[in-house]
């Protein structure tokens, strides 16, 4: 084993890499993420800002901002360099399960128990499109590489690709038997 990261104080829900791998970056049930230096184990930022458990952070392509997703009903953009939060992203009704930059890093789709998820400009918050559909937690979404469309995955044991401009449902993918 190279490092341990201590720090968290309640369950770590994620973990990731930095693009250049040079650091780490951890979400926890404690209401913070952390991001590391992956060579020493060093805390570099501790972010607070969200209301309650986080259950997912990640970088932006580029590795300047970080995407945390939580289940007070909000994901949160920050700033890497300072830890700075830029843009709250608000909307959703229930927890946000998941959140995942566009290959641009321009846009964010977030993923709820709510059962939608919802695509975000990345400059001001704003709501570029809401995914309907699922009758039941969407626990994953992803852009397509081009950033044209989003496949969500839910526990209503269907996924569902959405244009990720419009909203509209481009298909649904049934045939799972099981969670």
């Amino acid at each position: 084993m190279l490092r341990t990261l201590t720090g968290h104080t309640d369950w770590v829900r994620s973990v990731a890499f930095s693009p250049d791998g040079g650091r780490i970056l951890t979400s926890s049930m404690d209401k913070t993420a952390r991001l590391w230096d992956a060579g020493t184990g060093r805390v570099l930022l501790t972010l607070r800002g969200h209301e309650k458990g986080l259950t997912r952070a990640v970088f932006s392509p580029d590795g300047t901002r970080i995407v945390t997703a939580s289940d007070d009903g909000s994901a949160q953009i920050w700033d890497v360099s300072d830890g700075r939060s830029l843009v709250r992203l608000s909307g959703h009704k229930r927890d946000v399960n998941w959140a995942a930059f566009s290959a641009d890093g321009g846009r964010v789709v977030t993923a709820s128990a709510d059962e939608s998820a919802r695509v975000w400009d990345v400059a001001d918050g704003r709501l570029v499109a809401e995914l309907a559909g699922h009758t039941a937690s969407v626990v994953r979404a992803e852009f397509s590489p081009d950033g044209s469309r989003v496949a969500t995955a839910s526990s209503d044991l269907t996924a569902r690709i959405f244009d990720a401009a419009t909203g509209q449902e481009i298909a649904a993918l049934k045939g799972h038997d099981g969670a």
